[in-house]
């Protein structure tokens, strides 16, 4: 079955509504490229419109925490959206693993980084980026897995922090550093690695990277904010969220 046509059984099970109501969601960085896709066909299918942020989920912990008015939070972990249920901040039984993410090694040189990951114990690069372990799931990714190779101590003194995970992604597109630990999501589509070269962090290297959806305290009433979760289960945006390197 094409793409397309999942499309249209969604527009089948989530017909428009008559008054199309708005939500805002608050998105973690990694999965902005999947989420700006899949926001389209929400208000395609559903007539209902997602405004989107992007940002680390440990900064948008604090902000919800402080009455940022988000109604739907993507989080880049499970932890996260468990503590915003238990503190009341959430809305109980939404919660769901909407994606399990995968951490690569890249650089946007061709050739540079192996298949391996044997570049980081040759260490012959001046700046290697990882995204702040303290605010973003995958840098905490990142730091296990150095922890892992016995390379954090040897490699402490090359790291360019990055905010977020997209921060960490800019380092490395622009130069700034010649490699860094990103999400899979920023560098494939359709199944498929772009520029650069890579090395796909085999999962047992780190905890696995579950991300959770949850519907926020705001949101409990909001039809755009339940239809968008119900919408993130169906088998069309299952396989937007696979062509991004997503299990």
């Amino acid at each position: 079955m094409t793409r397309n046509m999942l499309f249209a059984l969604v527009v089948l099970i989530l017909p428009p509504m008559a008054c199309a109501d708005e939500v805002q969601v608050a998105v973690a960085a990694n999965f902005t490229a999947p989420m700006k896709a899949i926001a389209a066909e929400f208000e395609k299918a559903t007539g209902h419109k997602a405004q989107l942020s992007f940002g680390a989920t440990g900064k948008f912990y604090a902000q919800i925490r402080n009455g940022a008015p988000f109604q739907v939070f993507l989080s880049a972990d499970d932890e996260t959206p468990a503590k915003l249920e238990q503190e009341g901040l959430a809305v109980q039984g939404s919660r769901f693993t909407y994606a399990v993410g995968t951490l690569a090694l890249w650089s946007a040189r061709p050739d540079f980084v192996d298949a391996k990951g044997e570049v980081l114990s040759r260490g012959s690069f001046a700046h290697l980026a990882v995204a702040n372990p303290k605010l973003a799931p995958y840098g905490a990714a990142a730091m296990e897995t150095l922890d892992k190779l016995g390379l954090t101590s040897k490699l402490q003194a090359k790291f360019v922090q990055g905010e977020n995970i997209a921060q960490t992604y800019q380092f490395v597109m622009s130069g700034n550093a010649e490699l860094g630990f990103v999400a899979l999501s920023q560098i494939m589509k359709d199944g498929r690695i772009g520029s650069g070269s890579a090395w796909i962090v085999p999962a047992e290297m780190h905890r696995a990277i579950r991300q959770d959806a949850v519907i926020l305290a705001p949101g409990r009433d909001n039809a755009a904010a339940n239809a968008l979760l119900r919408f993130l289960r169906t088998r069309a945006v299952l396989a937007i969220i696979r062509s991004y390197g997503y299990q």
